[in-house]
């Protein structure tokens, strides 16, 4: 990998090998701004927390939590929680949270927010992810969603080199179409941006993710990160 300085803007794919980014306004944004969902801001420490206009779910902000949960959605009647890491890339959070307000029936903005109905098997091999029982694993075999549902955590993505915390988890009666808002955005093999210092260290030093420049090539850098993504050799079972 070339060297990149710490505030340079990069293109990274896999998604799940590219930690959270700060596209933080995205994850919680629009349930203030376009749902008017009431919040609450500790500016010393990050914490936001915002709860739905019926009290039913809360999402939980919490940049500084100790055992590196980054975000948390809870759901008191029925409970069901789910829970993101710091690794966790927030695009793919995101596509979960912007989705509360329609699980809940509120359709304003749902032609801007689309939530996927394609089953998880489907959307595995769309994305070139294999299937086993219940087990959907990333091409690089480094990242893996593992569907339980005798278990409390139905659902939890893994990834091999993040072995302190999951990516995320799901815990039982968590709705379905969350998992799959998730998972299709974190498996998708278009790039996100990042800052270089923002990325995991096994990311900056292994050679499993691709890393491209923003700046500095002749075409757009999606574009060219794509062109570059195919020369790669893919490692499969």
């Amino acid at each position: 990998m070339r060297q990149y300085a710490p505030d340079e803007r990069v293109m990274v794919s896999p998604r799940y090998m590219a930690g959270a980014g700060d596209r933080i306004a995205d994850v919680i944004g629009p349930l203030i701004d376009l749902f008017s969902w009431n919040h609450e801001h500790d500016a010393p420490t990050g914490h936001v927390t915002i709860d739905s206009p019926d009290r039913s779910l809360v999402v939980d902000f919490t940049p500084l939590h100790p055992l590196g949960h980054l975000c948390t959605v809870a759901h008191h009647e029925p409970s069901w929680e789910a829970t993101f890491s710091r690794q966790s890339p927030l695009e793919a959070v995101a596509a979960v949270t912007q989705a509360l307000p329609q699980l809940l029936g509120d359709t304003r903005h749902a032609e801007h927010i689309p939530i996927t109905d394609m089953p998880l098997d489907q959307l595995a091999a769309l994305n070139d992810w294999s299937v086993e029982g219940g087990t959907l694993t990333s091409p690089d075999l480094y990242c893996r969603l593992e569907y339980t549902p005798d278990q409390e955590i139905a659902w939890q993505v893994e990834h091999l080199y993040f072995e302190n915390a999951p990516l995320a988890t799901f815990t039982h009666g968590t709705p379905e179409g969350l998992v799959r808002s998730f998972f299709a955005h974190l498996a998708t093999p278009i790039a996100v941006e990042r800052a270089f210092a923002d990325l995991p260290l096994s990311t900056r030093h292994e050679h499993s993710a691709l890393v491209t420049p923003v700046r500095g090539t002749a075409m757009n850098p999606h574009v060219h990160h794509a062109l570059t993504q195919l020369d790669r050799p893919r490692r499969r079972r």
